[in-house]
């Protein structure tokens, strides 16, 4: 029986294995699909944003009660996947408390540890569904957090609550077969929450009682090992991927706009300061229409969102009834990835779809509310810059389409010729200060 239920054991881990990889090279290739671009600078910059923004969850704690609900949750996802190791090590070897007998008290304390985090998750979950479904926070209800996204929020909540009565059950039941079958049972001790579960289970004959631990066993590690593939669907990915996000987060300041090289060579060739660039093998693509414009890190942040809404709860645009949404953006961006990921996988038109991410997936109309504050890139707890795209595509549309609307074009002719949005000469600028 114990052989069968390790060949059984290894099945599923290679199974959960090979979906998991085939979902990483998939995202891998999706956000490949973006510009190269070379981030090498301040590396320890960069690592200090990851450790103090992705792993100590620093940007949360702007919102506190959100934030300790969701270390609850983040802790106990780190730790309690700790004792995920022996369940694959004891699933393998066809053992029991593999680490029991080695750690000692030590490992009644871990135990009891895991369990305390295992409530804490429990109580965090329940709350953000009430938070979510009850109390119905404004920014998990508007337009863009249609009938997939608030599942996909219920789903992981509701898959994280039976994990964790799963755990306390098995627990529970392992604390009473101690006592029937000692040689095989490990003792673990008194496990403060699980215990108070025994008297559940004390009625319960011992061959059925193995059976309900072996069946929280089995529904814990597949259920974690499936919550894993799922993840690589859900909006959850930003578990992993806020990670690479925080450290190829841009680091200059807020109000930083990045130049495009090409005009910038070509103005500075106009003004002598730098010679004439040499004409491109294919002519290139001002801003950005589709994902392929974009370069990968904002094709990476797209798959790091959180779906939090925070950026749009900020945004001035979307507070004042516009259209714009940064959330959405980068839903978007994320959507038209997956469409054409799937496209190619099954050896379709891919980009060639007759579709492009403006248009298609975001308007014009979004784009042009934003007002360039970086609301949006300060709310955001794992430094998305939603701005990034919005102006790749507003420069597609002002540069390839003169689709910009009317008063802009005015505006941009009088920076050009008169340095400024009026239109009257530079030499009269200051004459309001004149005295009568």
């Amino acid at each position: 029986m114990a052989a069968l239920q390790q060949a059984l054991f290894i099945l599923t881990l290679g199974l959960a294995g090979f979906f998991i990889r085939q979902r990483v090279l998939r995202i891998r290739s999706n956000i490949g699909l973006g510009k190269e671009k070379k981030i090498t600078d301040r590396k320890n910059e960069r690592i200090k944003n990851m450790l103090l923004v992705a792993f100590g969850q620093k940007k949360m704690f702007k919102r506190p009660l959100p934030a300790v609900l969701h270390l609850l949750i983040y802790v106990g996802f780190l730790v309690i996947n700790l004792e995920v190791l022996e369940f694959v090590i004891d699933g393998v070897f066809g053992t029991h408390r593999f680490f029991a007998p080695y750690l000692g008290s030590l490992y009644h304390l871990a135990m009891n540890f895991f369990e305390f985090l295992a409530v804490g998750v429990l109580i965090a979950c329940f709350a953000f569904l009430i938070r979510r479904n009850i109390l119905r926070i404004h920014r998990f209800w508007s337009s863009e957090m249609t009938a997939w996204p608030r599942l996909d929020a219920n789903l992981i909540l509701s898959i994280e609550i039976i994990l964790m009565i799963a755990i306390l059950t098995m627990n529970g039941s392992d604390q009473v077969l101690q006592t029937r079958i000692p040689e095989h049972y490990l003792s673990t001790g008194t496990l403060f929450f699980s215990s108070h579960l025994t008297s559940l289970f004390q009625h319960l004959n011992t061959s059925t009682l193995v059976i309900l631990e072996r069946f929280c066993w089995w529904f814990h590690i597949i259920g974690i090992l499936g919550f894993t593939i799922y993840v690589t669907y859900s909006k959850h990915l930003h578990i992993f991927m806020a990670f690479l996000n925080t450290y190829y987060a841009k680091l200059e300041a807020k109000g930083h706009i990045n130049n495009m090289p090409v005009v910038t060579a070509e103005v500075k060739s106009m003004l002598g300061l730098a010679p004439a660039p040499a004409a491109p093998a294919e002519p290139g693509r001002f801003g950005a229409k589709d994902i392929n414009d974009l370069s990968w890190n904002n094709l990476l942040a797209a798959y790091s969102c959180t779906e939090c809404g925070r950026c749009t709860s900020e945004c001035p645009a979307n507070l004042t009834g516009k259209k714009l949404s940064p959330r959405k953006i980068m839903m978007d961006t994320r959507d038209r990835m997956e469409d054409v990921g799937r496209s190619i996988e099954k050896a379709g038109p891919g980009l060639s779809d007759g579709k492009f991410l403006l248009g298609d997936y975001i308007s014009k109309e979004e784009i042009n509310a934003c007002t360039s504050c970086n609301a949006c890139v300060e709310a955001c707890p794992v430094m998305i810059n939603p701005l990034e795209i919005i102006l790749e595509l507003r420069r597609y549309v002002a540069m390839e389409e003169s689709g910009s609307p009317a008063a802009w074009n005015s505006m941009y002719q009088n920076i050009e010729t008169s340095f400024a949005p009026w239109k009257f000469s530079p030499s009269d600028r200051f004459n309001w200060a004149k005295q009568d």
